[in-house]
């Protein structure tokens, strides 16, 4: 059965979302297409030259397992966004299941007001903590986007400077190129990996962190630049502005590395979380038994698991909704290829 629906966006290396009324791994499997039917969204990163038809043939053989494998972090996040509204919705429904137990006695107005002057407290410390946490969060992605872009506009500066050197820095320009693509294919592993001959395997390459086999083809491009003979004082000045724009690029390189680490431990969005289970238990302490009190603590649960979900996606920069594109770095590489 063919596509339903292919909707194209105008961006150049676009998302294409497709409906299929059909689930295509049963035939790889051997059996009738036609017990296994369903609805599902599929996301390609697709190449600037891939045609329609070519979408729909990638979209009519495409598995439940491959889209899977495209969006890991993706999914992964979507599993931290509902384990927070479902840890926030069964604090909330404890508290409240807790007060139909309670005798009147600990109900009385005494006891509420204390309650509600901790939770007053509870309150306050956990929104300063998550305003902080999500102002880092979202400070250190922006600096990871932005030693992003930068690194690129280095490497594509540095081809340029390599360039003005002519024909003899060539193999350097050469292998310049397979690292960039390298490093796209490693890090978006969603994405096509670019087409440069001799480019190193990715497969078993480390999304994250340094890797001894770029490592190693970024040291033998810097042994190239130093080695260097230009032939008059022009090529000379060149060379040592190549140098200098060299030393600029491995500057960034770790820059990125360690941008990608991320901004905080887990171990302290857990903490967090149980601080906000707290909040959302003495809630349902403290509200009465009306549907207008239940969609008031329901938007409020919605509104926080919200805010954690943001947290959480945007300290892995390089996965999820909020991840870095590979624009910038696809885009100097098509100007070491001009």
């Amino acid at each position: 059965m063919q596509p339903r629906a292919l909707l194209q966006f105008p961006n150049r290396w676009d998302f294409r979302f497709c409906l299929d009324r059909a689930l295509n791994f049963v035939p790889r499997l051997g059996s009738d297409p036609s017990l296994e039917p369903g609805c599902w969204v599929c996301c390609s990163r697709q190449s600037p030259s891939a045609t329609l038809a070519d979408d729909r043939r990638r979209a009519k053989s495409m598995t439940v397992f491959d889209f899977a494998v495209l969006r890991p972090f993706c999914i992964m996040e979507f599993l931290y966004g509902l384990a927070f509204l479902l840890l926030f919705s069964l604090s909330a429904i404890c508290g409240m299941i807790l007060r139909t137990r309670l005798h009147e006695e600990h109900l009385s107005k005494e006891n509420m007001d204390a309650l509600r002057l901790v939770t007053g407290l509870l309150v306050t410390f956990a929104a300063l903590v998550l305003g902080l946490q999500l102002s880092t969060a979202r400070t250190a992605f922006d600096a990871a986007d932005k030693d992003r872009s930068v690194y690129a506009a280095k490497l594509a500066r540095l081809d340029q400077c390599l360039r003005g050197l002519g024909p003899a820095m060539e193999p350097a320009r050469i292998r310049l190129r397979r690292y960039t693509a390298a490093v796209i294919a490693s890090t978006w592993r969603n994405e096509p990996a670019p087409l440069v001959p001799g480019t190193p395997d990715t497969k078993g390459m480390a999304p994250i962190g340094e890797d001894a086999t770029l490592s190693a083809l970024m040291n033998e491009i810097g042994l190239m630049i130093d080695t260097a003979a230009p032939s008059d004082a022009s090529h000379a000045n060149i060379a040592a502005r190549c140098r200098t724009d060299f030393g600029l690029v491995q500057e960034s390189r770790w820059a990125v590395i360690e941008d990608a680490i991320g901004t905080s431990p887990g171990w302290f969005s857990g903490i967090l979380s149980f601080w906000l289970a707290l909040v959302f238990l003495s809630f349902g302490l403290q509200i009465p038994r009306r549907l207008l009190g239940a969609v008031v603590l329901a938007i409020g649960v919605i509104a926080i698991s919200s805010v954690m979900f943001a947290i959480v996606d945007l300290e892995i920069p390089y996965g999820g909704m909020f991840g870095i594109t590979s624009t910038a770095m696809r885009g100097a590489l098509a100007d070491m290829n001009r």
